[in-house]
């Protein structure tokens, strides 16, 4: 099994006024294919910036990072964005659903902005609406759905454009016990399609149903 990403000696650094506060220190590692890591720490550890330095939504202060092959760090914006669209699928911990569109229409903007053409991508986002369990709410909006529900519709979407890598940054936060159980289920059930799938959380009995879990603390992996 071949790595899908390789974080090579990363730091990152953010400057507020005139002091720098370094949110990760030189982290290096591999995340093989169709892998399903669990990314821990506190809150502040450096988790978050991590999973979105592997998502190409923020860049290191230095080193490298790679996914599928391809050397991220140096694309300019625009390529970034395009990579982005192509190959990253991700869940926010505020599911960042569009109120205005329907579970069914959330999803199917993902798959159009991925490119897909017009029938494959209705298609798709009426079986991944299946896939998480909500075939029977597809047009509902969000605010008539539950916070459970929501989170599921959101990774529907991060699907929706068949990338390589699902990433997830607090994923249960928001929810009651058996919704985390049941959106860190999901997640693996990602895997079993081939993802990578890479969760962030402070909650170590979930990232107990990773194959792997990977510790932060204070910008530095344990």
């Amino acid at each position: 099994m071949g790595a899908m990403v390789e974080v090579r000696d990363v730091w990152k650094e953010y400057r507020i006024g005139k002091v720098v506060v370094p949110a990760l220190r030189g982290v290096s590692l591999d995340i093989g294919e169709s892998e399903f890591v669990a990314l821990v720490g506190p809150s502040g550890s450096g988790k978050s910036t991590l999973l979105y330095l592997i998502g190409g939504l923020d860049r290191p202060t230095k080193g490298s990072i790679s996914v599928g092959g391809e050397d991220i760090t140096g694309l300019s914006d625009s390529r970034l964005a395009m990579w982005r669209r192509r190959n990253v699928g991700i869940v926010f911990q505020f599911f960042h659903l569009i109120p205005v569109l329907t579970a069914y229409e959330n999803v199917l903007l993902q798959a159009e902005l991925a490119g897909l053409p017009k029938k494959e991508r209705m298609e798709k986002a009426r079986e991944l609406l299946e896939f998480v369990g909500l075939g029977d709410k597809m047009d509902r909006f969000p605010s008539e759905l539950s916070g459970g529900e929501q989170q599921r519709v959101a990774i529907a979407r991060a699907l929706a454009g068949d990338p390589k890598l699902i990433l997830a940054d607090e994923p249960t936060a928001n929810l009651d016990y058996t919704n985390k159980l049941r959106i860190v289920e999901l997640l693996k059930k990602a895997r079993e399609l081939g993802k990578t799938v890479v969760f962030a959380t402070h909650d170590t009995q979930l990232a107990s149903y990773a194959d792997r879990i990977i510790s932060i603390r204070d910008g530095v992996l344990q």
